[in-house]
């Protein structure tokens, strides 16, 4: 494989990079509807799933010839910073945002768009996620490119993406008249933005045609959405004008950690997007998108067998079997199945999990449970 830093600096000579716009990749998740594999010590964003390279690794590398790496800022909480920083050394150290507990991510943008406006009063960020699955890669770029531009109105810019099922764990953004082209794509304007409905509304969302979901990749100047969160949460802007002030200062660390546990926790969607004044939607139709967020998921994104079977790991012996998703790892085993059906097995070593497919979704439940009964050695 080719040395990877030496493949950006190729890639950066290339390019046409636009001077101003810095990537922020959110990075500090706990993936718990993948538990028992994804654990607090090794998130989702960590795992490579069958790939050769963790998410993680291919969320940095699908940014290639659109940002270099000096301007792609990485923001987790702080245990695991060192296997990001290990995954990919080719990011600068002083571009790792570091959380001291998780807050959502309403504080990890205005920190994030804080610190940025600090180094260039004129930035737009691209937020984008650690732990997705991208498969259109020209298109990712392209609507990268044209995103910036529509940043550069003022608008807070989402990405929408098309509904297969009326999902009640995205938000939704309701199309309005047309802004105009931006790199051959067109961009509207957001007429309404919901986060999570209940079932019977995502029905009527999809069946109404107007609706797309949010893909929770955002775009904006960072002045913009720190005066859209001065507007919205007022408690929060103060807190991050505390840690501006500070930063770059011998203080920069300790007013961080002060400050930053007193921040309520809110997720940008709840807390900004919903009644924000300006969006607009970039349609992402064909982008291949997938947040990889269940067992189930993986059916979506990795080959199956003659009989729909998915193998990572260990070896599989099946008889009879269809619809089912064996795991094996650290020390794998030979999995047998017989007259097995839309199941999911996982196996870590420590634990293992079986479960209907149709209840994956409830692992995160399992999760919760055994922080309730104070089992942190499995979480």
């Amino acid at each position: 494989m080719p040395d990877i830093i030496s493949i950006w600096t190729r890639k950066e000579k290339e390019a046409n990079m636009i001077e101003n716009y810095f990537a922020v990749i959110m990075a500090g998740g706990g993936g718990t509807r993948l538990w028992p594999l994804s654990r607090k010590s090794r998130p989702k964003q960590m795992l490579s799933l069958g790939q050769e390279r963790t998410l993680f690794q291919i969320a940095v590398d699908r940014l290639q010839g659109v940002f270099p790496p000096e301007r792609i800022y990485i923001i987790t909480v702080e245990e695991q910073a060192p296997g990001l920083m290990e995954q990919c050394p080719e990011i600068p150290l002083e571009n790792y945002l570091l959380e001291t507990m998780p807050r959502g991510t309403a504080s990890v943008v205005g920190y994030a768009a804080t610190v940025l406006q600090k180094r260039d009063p004129n930035a737009v960020m691209a937020v984008l996620t650690a732990d997705h699955i991208i498969g259109n890669l020209k298109l990712f770029q392209q609507i990268l490119t044209a995103a910036h531009q529509v940043a550069e109105e003022d608008f807070l810019v989402t990405l929408g993406v098309t509904p297969t099922y009326p999902a009640t764990g995205y938000g939704y953004t309701r199309r309005g008249a047309r802004i105009g082209s931006y790199q051959n794509l067109d961009a509207y304007q957001v007429l309404e933005f919901t986060e999570k409905p209940a079932l019977p509304e995502a029905e009527r969302m999809i069946s109404s045609g107007e609706y797309a979901w949010n893909s929770g990749m955002f775009f904006w100047r960072a002045e913009t959405i720190l005066n859209e969160i001065s507007r919205q949460m007022a408690e929060l802007s103060s807190q991050l004008d505390v840690i501006g002030n500070a930063w770059g200062t011998s203080d920069q660390n300790r007013i961080l950690r002060k400050i930053w546990p007193d921040i309520k926790p809110e997720t940008i969607d709840f807390g900004i997007m919903e009644n924000a004044r300006k969006v607009a939607v970039v349609p992402a139709a064909g982008l291949e998108w997938n947040d990889v967020g269940s067992w189930e998921a993986l059916f979506d994104v990795l080959q199956v067998d003659e009989d729909g079977n998915i193998s990572l790991g260990g070896e599989h012996i099946s008889l009879n079997t269809s619809g089912t998703l064996i795991f094996t790892s650290d020390n794998p085993r030979t999995v047998v199945t017989i007259g097995a059906k839309d199941l999911i097995v996982v196996d870590t070593g420590d634990i293992l999990l079986i479960c209907d497919r149709d209840q994956a979704q409830k692992v995160r439940q399992i999760v919760k449970l055994l922080e309730e009964k104070g089992r942190s050695e499995l979480i």
